[in-house]
């Protein structure tokens, strides 16, 4: 039976990543009428980003919840959380070579299979494609959303999930997220087994740590037989727009490699060479700790648009999808007198839980890009 907080009442979530899709499904579950407003064009509109660890506290239970557990083994990549630490130079300080033969702590799944599995299993016509938030107002209690594509929609409930460049987050707060002082850059290469064969067998179907000089190469292999790869290194904050780089130039992105990185052996100058499509410059933030704003009655945020963090502990999908597990069983208790209190009840728990998480991240991205980067990550896979 439908809780009546939530009885009869239109609840639109912005952003179809995995979080406002495990809420979706959460939701739906229980009886809720809900749609998901994605900005894309479609599914396989964008190439999907990295491996993600699952962990069994946050994303596993958000997916247990969510009776997803059988789709989840069917989809995720034993083995393929294995680590191997190395230098500079190439070479292999200490490797992580356990490989599993059933759901562990962190096993890893591909984005894109993830996101295909809480796609398929929420009602036809739950995500509304092309819908590029722009605005909205509010009359009569009543949300009134308007997007990109001139379409408009209503809501009794809006919920933020439009990750790090939130449109909706200004609604909600005026809090800002803080310049950490390091820029990572995305690339990819596709077929990696032929394309760059060398860098194909030294990460070997896992993940690959390579630190130096104060600066991390992060490189992750993929279901789909392809890698992607990160250089990390401190910046101004402005260093984007002041490089002169042409990111959709390999070239001009391996110029740059073999000059920031000019201490570093030429075998890494192979993932650049091969890139296969054009690089993605992503400067670092990170929300206050400490951020705290009022609940209102109608409105809330969960993900990477409440509590954006560096990646560089794993947790941004694992929070976002724990936001939705949370957020789906306050707005479903009886506990709550109205709405505005159970919204109040889970952002206050969300905060602590997203600021303790984001410490841990800020001090693993300090430790990773220095002098004791190898040693701190030999303590971790130990």
């Amino acid at each position: 039976m439908m809780n009546r907080l939530i009885k009869d009442k239109e609840i639109a979530i912005v952003g179809g990543g995995p979080g406002g899709l495990t809420l979706a499904r959460l939701l739906q579950m229980n009886g809720a009428e809900v749609k998901v407003y994605e900005r894309d064009a479609s599914p396989v509109a964008r190439t999907q980003g990295a491996t993600l660890d699952l962990h069994e506290e946050s994303g596993l239970a958000a997916l247990q919840a969510a009776g997803l557990m059988d789709e989840f083994r069917a989809n995720y990549r034993p083995g393929a959380d294995k680590v191997r630490l190395v230098n500079k130079m190439g070479q292999i300080i200490m490797e992580d070579s356990a490989n599993a033969t059933d759901v562990r702590n962190r096993p890893e799944i591909d984005r894109g299979p993830l996101q295909k599995i809480l796609h398929a299993s929420l009602k036809p016509g739950t995500v509304v494609w092309d819908s590029h938030f722009v605005s909205m107002s509010e009359q009569h209690n009543t949300w009134r959303l308007e997007f990109k594509n001139g379409d408009t929609a209503f809501a009794d409930i809006v919920i933020a999930a439009d990750g790090a460049n939130s449109k909706i987050r200004p609604y909600i707060t005026d809090i800002k997220p803080f310049w950490m002082g390091y820029t990572a850059i995305e690339g990819a290469v596709y077929n990696s087994a032929a394309a760059c064969p060398n860098m194909h067998r030294l990460l070997d179907g896992g993940k690959l740590f390579a630190m130096g000089d104060n600066k991390t190469l992060i490189v992750s292999s993929k279901g789909d037989g392809s890698l992607v790869f990160y250089p990390g290194f401190k910046s101004a904050e402005n260093w984007v727009d002041e490089c002169g780089i042409n990111f959709g130039d390999k070239a001009q992105v391996l110029a740059w490699f073999k000059s920031e990185f000019a201490a570093w052996d030429s075998v890494w100058h192979e993932l650049f060479e091969n890139a296969s499509i054009g690089f993605i410059p992503r400067p670092q933030y990170c929300m206050p700790l400490n951020q705290m704003w009022e609940a209102l009655p109608n409105l809330t945020i969960i993900g990477d648009a409440a509590h954006l963090m560096p990646p560089y502990a794993g947790e941004g999908v694992n929070m976002a999808m724990l936001d939705a597990l949370e957020l789906s069983q306050c707005l479903m208790s009886d506990n709550f007198e109205d709405l505005e209190h159970a919204i109040a009840a889970f952002e206050k728990q969300m905060r602590k839980r997203a600021a303790e998480a984001a410490r841990q991240s800020l001090e693993s991205t300090k430790l990773l890009h220095s002098a004791e980067a190898i040693e701190f990550m030999s303590q971790m896979i130990s």
